[in-house]
């Protein structure tokens, strides 16, 4: 997808004499061209907008001013295409390499990023650094609890595990985008690590979610519950729990298979993309009408206000990836990937920021709802009996 001036386009050959016999060219055509593939042969050739005639090692070749990103597709021909009749001689495999550059910020086609990853990595520094403070800020408080214990320990366990994992996926993809950028190669290694690190993220947040609310629920007929959302530990909690997680686990590495780019948060084209939006349209709504059957018998106004709050963190979590897919249909084809991207990331960590606020905040009334009333010091009861002594 070539933007702005100065787009080029670098032909290297390793054999330049053959590809002068054969008489070999590089045709290049702007996607908007849609019936390109209905045309025949002969018809294909001659329709195409720049053609670049291999006659010596390396060619460059500068792409017409572009007043928007604009999809191209490069096609080679020579004087044996078209000719399924005649009889071909026998040459040997004519190799060569094409480099496609964008302008960078100063014009020169030295930017390796297409249209569709154009700002990136401007917005993963942004995301690091977002990080960075916030670790300096809230580090220690966060330690203090994790130490403390607690009710909600496993919990914030589990959240801080999904919270390092996704900034540690973060830092790959910058690292592979800034490497990107000046060789057009990148680490694809470290590409993959983010891919596995933001897929475990998905995992170990579905995980949480699965067991606070629907593992609590399900143990709440049997056993009293004097804090809301503990977290239970059953056969059929940990099962419903372990379950989800295998749907999303296999539906995850399914995707990332059938998607030859590999890259986070792919345009949902495949069958595992859309089963993984179904999936977690399907979560919101288990887990919403769960904390709202909650919500509806609960006389308590300061955990009515908690599970509210809970469910907005677990709606956003899961709807935010679906609902983005749709609106980005509204924006053109080079700013999809980047508005779901960046949507998913930011719209997740809000998320997790919801869940930080309320495990936090809420654990003093926690501990003190976790005992009973009457082995508290100083109740009604116990005053009245130390009067008469």
């Amino acid at each position: 997808m070539f933007r702005g001036e100065n787009g080029l386009v670098v032909c290297r050959l390793e054999n330049s004499a053959l590809a002068v016999e054969k008489e070999s060219k590089l045709l290049l055509y702007q996607d908007s061209d849609s019936d390109l593939d209905n045309l025949s042969c002969a018809e294909r050739l001659t329709r195409a907008h720049v053609s670049v005639l291999f006659t010596q090692d390396e060619h460059n070749l500068t792409i017409p001013r572009q007043s928007s990103p604009t999809a191209w597709r490069a096609l080679y021909a020579d004087r044996y295409t078209c000719q399924e009749d005649s009889v071909i001689p026998a040459h040997s495999a004519l190799t060569f390499t094409v480099l496609m550059l964008n302008p960078d910020s100063d014009g020169n086609p030295l930017d390796h990023f297409s249209a569709e990853q154009a700002g990136l990595i401007s917005f993963y520094f942004m995301l690091l650094l977002s990080y960075f403070v916030a670790g300096c800020i809230y580090v220690q408080p966060l330690f203090q609890a994790l130490r403390k214990g607690g009710p909600m320990h496993t919990a914030l366990k589990v959240l801080t595990t999904a919270l390092a994992l996704q900034g540690c996926s973060a830092l790959c993809n910058y690292i592979h985008m800034a490497r990107y950028s000046r060789d057009g190669i990148g680490i694809p290694v470290i590409g993959s690590l983010a891919e596995c690190l933001d897929m475990v993220t998905q995992v170990s947040m579905l995980y949480l979610l699965l067991s606070l609310c629907l593992g609590w629920t399900l143990n709440r007929g049997r056993k009293p519950q004097s804090g809301p959302l503990q977290w239970e530990r059953s056969p059929l909690s940990t099962t419903v729990a372990l379950g989800g997680v295998i749907t999303l686990g296999v539906l995850l590495l399914w995707e990332q298979f059938s998607d030859s780019d590999h890259h986070s948060f792919h345009g949902q084209q495949s069958a595992a993309g859309l089963l993984l939006l179904a999936l977690r349209v399907i979560l919101s709504l288990l887990l919403a009408s769960v904390l709202y059957t909650i919500t509806s018998n609960e006389r308590s106004t300061l955990k009515r206000d908690f599970y509210l709050c809970f469910t907005k963190g677990c709606v956003l979590w899961f709807l935010c990836h679906p609902v983005l897919f749709l609106m980005s249909a509204i924006f053109n084809e080079h700013q999809r990937e980047k508005v779901v991207t960046i949507g998913v990331i930011l719209c997740q960590s809000i998320a997790m920021v919801i869940l930080y606020q309320l495990f936090l905040s809420r654990s003093l009334y926690w501990e003190v709802s976790s005992l009973s009333s009457g082995s508290l010091p100083l109740t009604m009861s116990r005053s009245s009996h130390r009067g008469r002594y």
